[in-house]
């Protein structure tokens, strides 16, 4: 596994409702989410092909989620990646709200066009 390239950043694209990893100003993949109240709630993940390999989901999910308890909001984890990087970083239990039936009825809502 070759080391994320020095010239990582993530940054919250509010406008897209994602945060960004970026590589050398190229953007390597992103993290897709929804305010919902208080919650923002995660359900996407996505690494591009030419940036696999690397620990960049990794990365870029944790300071993610460290904007997000900065930002004073919780975090629902609908993607599959972000809830099984929860499951091995304790450290953001106390922020994390359960996934609900009502949360995925919103999120339905919210991605339909």
């Amino acid at each position: 596994m070759t080391q994320p390239a020095a010239a990582s950043t993530v940054q919250r694209v509010d406008a897209k409702h994602r945060y960004e990893i970026l590589i050398d100003g190229k953007t390597a993949g992103l993290t897709a989410y929804r305010d919902r109240g208080d919650q923002r709630v995660f359900y996407h993940t996505k690494i591009y092909d030419a940036f696999a390999g690397q620990g960049l989901a990794s990365l870029l999910v944790q300071q993610a989620l460290t904007d997000v308890r900065a930002s004073g909001k919780r975090i629902v984890p609908v993607c599959p990646y972000v809830a099984k990087f929860l499951k091995k970083h304790t450290e953001f239990a106390d922020v994390t709200d359960p996934v609900t039936p009502e949360v995925l009825q919103w999120l339905d809502t919210e991605l339909t066009p």
